[in-house]
């Protein structure tokens, strides 16, 4: 008992160092060129979020193999096994912000053909659009205003617009997106209809949109009764250890047990994953 709770104090002082050095701040208020870009590929937990997500996933780890073994040495010794947790939920939260990321620029699109269907230059579109875009994100802190804020900012230092909007799409990772600054520089160029081409940009995002979404829909009740698969064997296995205790102390005590438990514990790991890579569809 005492060398995992060595291990598991050992591994949380070093993640807390490791990764505490990673904590960064996004867009502090300075000019154009000094801005710390955000790259969309990339999350940066904070202390709070990264010992939040550690300790939930330290309390699951500890539960279940307490549960499956009835060994406290083993449980502890399993608490390391969380460290990975927070860079999990990290790449999570970040698909989520692209996917955020991707609805927001549709409706930039949307204001920036207005602005630019009522006579206005490229540059006075995305002042428009960003005054636009403040009354549907009232939130200074949403992705798209953070950026509109910071092209237009680059746009009175006399930037070039295509140079800011393929900063843009290097950072956002974002195909929609890399696609529209392609089309847009080269219409710019060479004079073609800049209006057209973003309605017809906004309407194939909102199409493609609109299919992720009734694919979500769809799978949302599979997706549910996924998770619920997924925790009836713990479920299960707690219920049974709690009404018929006695009749479960071989499992937990013999060597035949609690090799058969072993082999439970990496199908229940297969099946999560197994599960979550037949629930991924990428439109």
């Amino acid at each position: 008992m005492s060398l995992g709770i060595i291990i598991f104090a050992s591994l949380t002082t070093f993640g807390l160092l490791y990764f505490g050095e990673k904590i960064r701040c996004d867009f502090p208020k300075s000019d154009c060129r000094e801005q710390v870009l955000v790259d969309y590929n990339f999350y940066s937990l904070s202390k709070g979020e990264w010992l939040f997500y550690f300790f939930l996933g330290a309390f699951c780890c500890f539960f279940v193999i307490y549960l499956f073994y009835r060994s406290f040495f083993l449980a502890c010794l399993a608490l390391p096994a969380a460290i990975f947790y927070p860079g999990h939920r990290a790449k999570i939260i970040m698909v989520e912000r692209k996917k955020a990321l991707s609805l927001q620029f549709k409706e930039a699109l949307y204001a920036l053909a207005s602005s630019l269907l009522a006579g206005r230059s490229v540059e006075s579109a995305f002042q428009q659009a960003l005054q636009d875009l403040t009354l549907l994100y009232p939130d200074p802190q949403t992705d798209i205003i953070r950026e509109f804020t910071y092209i237009v900012r680059c746009l009175e230092m006399n930037e070039p617009i295509e140079t800011v909007l393929f900063d843009f799409a290097q950072r956002a990772h974002l195909e929609d997106l890399t696609n529209f600054v392609d089309v847009f520089v080269i219409s710019k160029r060479s004079g073609g209809n800049l209006v057209e081409i973003m309605r017809n940009t906004s309407t194939l995002i909102g199409d493609k949109l609109q299919i992720e979404q009734e694919i979500e829909t769809l799978l949302a009740k599979r997706k549910l009764e996924q998770k619920i698969l997924n925790l009836m064997p713990v479920v299960m296995l707690f219920l049974l250890s709690i009404s018929m205790g006695d009749y479960m102390v071989p499992v937990f005590t013999t060597l035949a047990g609690r090799c058969l438990m072993t082999v439970a514990v990496i199908l229940l790991l297969f099946a999560v994953y197994l599960n979550h890579k037949i629930m991924f569809i990428e439109v």
